[in-house]
């Protein structure tokens, strides 16, 4: 990995970036391991609506919340009204050119640039359909003012349906859903739970709301009415009070992204919602799974010992946790022994679904699935596509159909 020093990299000619350049060698994975023949869908990968910002402010509908969103993007401004700062070296001090190089990337001036950059990355690393996310707005749950929390989400999400989805059929979306406001959340799924592209919503897991309070039913209840997955995509909080012990990103980042799923797992195993909701698909994203196993074998040995303490439950946690579904990235494979195991516990092969996050700087091709060693056939697709193909409601090409495993 090199490191351009930042006189290299202001001094770099706009045209020398471009996606495609960047993804070169992941084209050709693709074209060696005839990615034609299998439909492969990225279910957790990413785009920096930032870069859109004002536009998307214009589609907040109270007023005084759009004015104060508007003020605050003006270049120079010190207002904290659109999104919270961020904490944190995604871009590895400059070795990630991709990051601060990003918007000097040109495109057609009759294209909605997010979908032109997505189509190439999606291009180059033979994706047949990518369930596109936010970057910055993933910290929207750190907003002070969460009547701002829901104005952000709501145009954020109009913007994404309207400027993205609607431009490109093979971009599809999980919308956001800003959890501390169950009544506007509610709201969302009624309102945006069957327009065109939406397969879902999200909510991101450094919230402080228990999932299993009595104010979320009705959302979880229209979402399973509607047959809309629910995804709890991690996040991390250098800010929490466990974290600010760290002292360096890779430390945060390494636990921060498991924990706050952790915590939404137990809880929501624990307060029986699988049973309550049995109907209702959940997806936790971007944990990676070496967290899985520890997480069952915990919450059963405790079950075993407290089972007063959970009486909706008609099975053991850990059986429940395997009715659920997983993203793949980011992947632990330093032990691929260990990973095969991982694998037989929360039953892999029909529960597993392939994940980018790209262009984080933690991405994963889908070589990371497709090079597994232990997998079968049946399993590498159901992994690629397959899966998500059947979680997300998601329409298979013809001429990929008969390459799917049957359900």
């Amino acid at each position: 990995m090199i490191m351009l020093p930042t006189s290299d990299i202001e001094g770099m000619a706009v045209a020398e970036f471009d996606t495609r350049t960047l993804l070169k060698h992941a084209a050709e994975q693709a074209r060696a391991r005839h990615y034609e023949k299998y439909f492969i869908v990225d279910v957790d990968s990413h785009h920096y609506e930032s870069a859109a910002m004002r536009e998307i402010i214009k589609y907040i509908e109270e007023p005084t919340l759009r004015q104060m969103a508007a003020s605050s993007s003006i270049p120079g401004a010190k207002g904290g009204a659109v999104l919270p700062s961020a904490i944190g070296y995604q871009e590895m001090n400059g070795r990630i050119t991709r990051y601060p190089l990003r918007n000097s990337e040109k495109t057609p001036p009759d294209e909605e640039r997010d979908v032109e950059l997505t189509r190439r990355w999606m291009d180059a690393m033979g994706i047949d359909v990518a369930l596109l996310f936010p970057t910055p707005m993933l910290q929207l749950s750190f907003h002070p003012l969460v009547e701002m929390q829901v104005a952000l989400a709501r145009a954020y999400n109009r913007w994404l349906v309207e400027k993205v989805l609607a431009a490109e059929s093979r971009i599809k979306t999980l919308l956001y859903l800003p959890l501390h406001d169950p009544e506007a959340c509610y709201d969302i799924v009624n309102e945006m739970g069957d327009l065109p592209g939406v397969s879902g919503f999200v909510v991101i897991a450094t919230h402080d709301i228990p999932v299993h309070s009595n104010r979320l039913m009705k959302v979880y209840a229209a979402l399973e009415e509607r047959n809309l997955p629910l995804a709890f995509h991690a996040h991390w909080n250098w800010r929490d009070g466990a974290f600010k012990q760290m002292n360096r990103f890779i430390s945060a980042h390494a636990l921060g992204f498991v924990f706050y799923n952790m915590v939404h797992m137990t809880n929501w195993v624990i307060n029986g919602m699988p049973e309550r909701f049995p109907k209702l698909k959940t997806v936790w994203m971007e944990s990676g799974l070496a967290w899985l196993p520890f997480m069952m074998q915990r919450l059963d040995n405790e079950y075993r010992m407290r089972t007063s303490e959970a009486p909706l439950l008609k099975k053991m946690p850990s059986d429940y946790m395997r009715d659920m579904y997983y993203s793949t990235q980011p992947m632990e494979m330093t032990d691929m022994l260990g990973l095969k195991d991982t694998f037989r516990q929360i039953k892999a092969d029909t529960q597993l679904m392939y994940s980018s996050d790209y262009p984080h700087w933690d991405f994963d091709l889908p070589s990371t699935v497709y090079d597994i060693p232990f997998l079968s056939e049946e399993a590498r697709k159901n992994i690629l596509g397959g899966t998500a193909a059947k979680v997300f409601n998601l329409e298979i090409p013809k001429e990929k159909l008969a390459n799917i495993p049957p359900a």
